[in-house]
């Protein structure tokens, strides 16, 4: 159907139940298509086939792409949600079959499901004729066994994602010799999704990739499918370390989209209205007026939350729903497969999903999506909107903010949500707890050589010595091999983590593993009394040993989460850069910061009210890491003393509010960043605001915030001057990781301080 979109929104104004959620309704103009003309035409058959499947002409986006490609350039395809990205990589395998039929490509998905889904679509287009079955597979951690040989002996395409690259594929390259020799194409779908360390790993994975390919005389290009970034050639040569062509000009059709705004009403002092609660609440009257709608949720407990609301609302309309189903991972591959299936075919219309169907699965033609609670990126907020609208018909999308200050910012400045470029997708190839281990695994594959260093970067040759130093590798003539204590490497990385020494979480029924944990997050994560989300069942963590690094956890019935308490310490280690910015001196550097969980909070689902407190005690944990410091500007301490206002509280509420405001500017999560505030810090003896990367080694967040330092300095400001609260919320300078439980807040110093901050140095003379 063609929704009606003020139609709708009208109807939605005239429930009792309405209270002016609607704060701003964005709307967006149809684009028609742009097509492009290759500089030589396709072949007959492949010109046939896509005639057939309604896929010609070619937008301008594919025909640039196709042409750069042919022109043996590594590219990146960075253009919206559905606008044919894959047709692109698809065309150029099909065509450089046609002229040299052993031609090979290895696609990575950095989903099992998109894989999938991928090689569904792909088969469709060319299967039998432009690429027979029995040449094309996926290979993954399903794949059964039997045909993991027959793969590998005769598969011309492999789609797969990176942990099977790292750990299945890399590690036994010489079973795979025939594949690699042949290898033509890598194709990085996805390629937004690679960011911080999990991105940081995938490009030293690719490094790697790189390395074999070279020892079996094949130099693969490189084609990398993304969203929209802010950064995204830079983003793609970080990833595979060559130089990539950027295609960022959209030729596809675009059938316009209301994007509303919705601030769920505010609930006296106590916060605002849960956001699961308004999701539910117009999900329902979605599917009562027959628009067929997907509403993301941020976890999978709450998938199930909204799910189960929204059909209480619809029971008096049991048809209804039936045709409601919950999404996400955790569900046997052959239920989401189902779900997906009866959303395509319009069997089922509406689905509760987690970012599980943010990607591009194709789930068919939808007229709505509901975002429940901003989902930290820009970018990610356009690839949920852009699963409405997918047919060029128009198409309606919500965005209901939470009660913390970087949704409440968006509620009160639209216009960086629609008129700010996309953030910045950020890895570091430089992270010493992520290149290092890899290094090992590289040793594993062939024998570390001193040419290596072109591949893996300047700190190749030191990392390479300090293994060799600590007896992993041992030198031999001009290179360095695995040493026997350091058997199969590759087993020991989880490419989401940046440390090999993680914590078992076992199930204490029965002694079997449920999962591992990185030990940078363990503390935080699987504390006694921590409620631990695995496949998204809750389980309550019932006992940590320490010494053996296991936790140990039951199921529960919980209809609360628990969110841990820390205090931290930092100590500067080496100042890198620095920088004066208006009135004051802002810092980059290297550091140390020492955390500690003391206890934890108990907060409802769905309400976030706090139902229960307690102490832990427990070790510290150390890490260096990144961070950016900034001073104060001049007299400002003793202007806040004779206006009465609290500097440590203002300070302290700014920390909070600049922490959560760096997401909007960073690829990155409000948990990925640490921070705090001194009066006189003991390295310096200054009064300083320090924001670091929670993460051993640094991710670039600390870096890009240096960079960006004035627009986070406004943005905070902004966010804080927004809020209509007097005395300081979650909506502005309350955060929910505070170790002192938000005590000693200012809201009105915060406030005096970054105006100071962004003053501009014009008007110092007139101070």
């Amino acid at each position: 159907m063609s929704i009606d979109s003020a139609a709708f929104l009208a109807y939605i104004r005239s429930l009792p139940s309405y209270q002016n959620q609607v704060v701003h309704v964005q709307s967006i103009p149809p684009r028609k298509h742009h097509y492009g003309e290759l500089t030589k035409p396709l072949s007959t058959a492949i010109e046939n086939r896509l005639r057939e499947r309604g896929l010609f002409p070619l937008y301008s986006h594919q025909t640039q792409a196709l042409d750069l490609i042919r022109q043996g350039k590594n590219v990146i395809i960075a253009t919206a949600s559905a606008s044919g990205k894959s047709l692109g990589y698809n065309l150029a395998l099909l065509e450089a079959r046609g002229s040299q039929r052993l031609s090979g490509a290895l696609y990575l998905f950095p989903t099992k499901a998109l894989a999938q889904d991928q090689e569904r679509a792909l088969r469709e287009l060319a299967s039998p004729d432009l690429l027979p079955p029995e040449e094309e597979a996926t290979y993954d951690g399903d794949t059964p066994s039997e045909e993991r040989a027959r793969i590998r002996r005769q598969a011309q395409l492999v789609l797969t994602n990176p942990d099977m690259l790292h750990v299945g594929i890399l590690p036994h390259h010489l079973q795979w010799s025939r594949f690699f020799r042949n290898l033509r194409f890598v194709v990085v779908d996805e390629a937004h999704t690679y960011r911080g360390v999990f991105g940081s790993h995938v490009a030293q994975v690719l490094r790697r990739l790189r390395r074999v390919c070279a020892l079996y005389g094949a130099k693969p290009q490189f084609i990398l499918a993304s969203a929209t970034l802010a950064n995204p050639q830079e983003h793609a040569q970080n990833l595979v370390g060559l130089p990539c062509e950027l295609v960022a000009e959209d030729g596809s059709p675009f059938g316009g989209k209301d994007f509303i705004l919705w601030n769920p009403p505010l609930l006296g002092s106590t916060g605002r209205r849960s956001p699961n609660t308004e999701a539910s609440f117009l999900l329902s009257e979605l599917l009562t007026q027959g628009i067929r709608s997907l509403a993301f949720a941020p976890s999978r407990r709450l998938t199930e939350l909204i799910n189960i609301y929204t059909r209480n609302k619809l029971e008096q309309q049991p048809s209804l729903a039936a045709k409601v189903k919950p999404y996400r991972a955790g569900y046997l591959p052959e239920v989401r497969r189902q779900i997906e299936r009866e959303l395509f075919s319009g069997e089922l219309l509406g689905v509760v999903a987690t970012t599980a169907l943010e990607l591009g699965v194709d789930i068919g033609h939808l007229d709505a999506t509901i975002l429940t609670g901003y989902p930290g990126s820009i970018a990610s907020t356009w690839q949920q909107a852009g699963r409405s609208g997918r047919s060029g018909e128009y198409s309606l999308s919500f965005l209901i903010a939470r009660d913390n200050p970087l949704d409440q910012y968006l509620m009160h400045h639209p216009q960086a949500l629609f008129d700010k470029g996309v953030e910045n997708a950020l890895v570091n190839t430089r992270n010493r707890y992520i290149l290092k281990p890899h290094l090992l695994c590289a040793a594993w594959e062939i024998p570390l050589r001193a040419g290596d260093e072109a591949i893996f970067g300047p700190s190749f040759s030191a990392l390479k010595s300090e293994l060799e130093a600590e007896g992993f590798l041992r030198p031999r003539g001009s290179q360095s091999y695995l040493s026997p204590s350091a058997a199969y490497p590759a087993q020991d990385i989880n490419l989401r983590a940046t440390t090999e020494k993680s914590y078992a979480l076992m199930d204490a029924r029965n002694g079997s593993l449920l999962e591992t944990v990185e030990a940078s997050v363990a503390l935080l994560q699987v504390h006694p009394g921590a409620i631990y989300l695995h496949q998204g069942e809750s389980y309550l963590v019932t006992r940590l040993d320490l010494s053996e690094r296991i936790a140990w956890a039951q199921p529960a019935e919980a209809d609360y989460y628990t969110q841990p308490r820390e205090l931290n310490n930092l100590h500067i280690l080496r100042l890198v850069q620095q920088k004066e910015v208006g009135h004051t001196l802002v810092c980059l550097g290297e550091v140390e910061v020492t955390l500690q969980v003391i206890g934890f909070r108990k907060k409802r689902q769905l309400s976030e009210e706090v139902i229960g407190e307690e102490a832990l005690d427990l070790p510290t944990y150390t890490f260096p890491t990144m961070a950016l410091w900034f001073d104060l500007p001049p007299h400002v301490e003793e202007r806040l003393s004779r206006q009465g206002l609290d500097l440590a509280g203002g300070l302290h509420g700014l920390e909070h509010a600049a922490i959560a405001l760096l997401p909007l500017f960073a690829l990155c999560d409000r948990h990925d960043i640490g921070g705090l505030s001194h009066r006189a810090h003991p390295d310096t003896g200054k009064t300083q605001v320090f924001i670091y990367d929670a993460y051993p080694g640094g991710v670039g967040i600390a870096e890009k915030g240096y960079e960006l330092i004035q627009g986070l300095w406004q943005a905070t400001l902004d966010a804080i001057i927004a809020c209509p609260c007097q005395e300081g919320c979650p909506s502005c300078i309350q955060s929910p990781k505070c170790g002192n439980n938000n005590e000693t807040l200012d809201k009105k110093a915060a406030h005096f301080i970054l105006a100071e901050l962004t003053r501009p140095l014009a008007s110092k003379a007139k101070a």
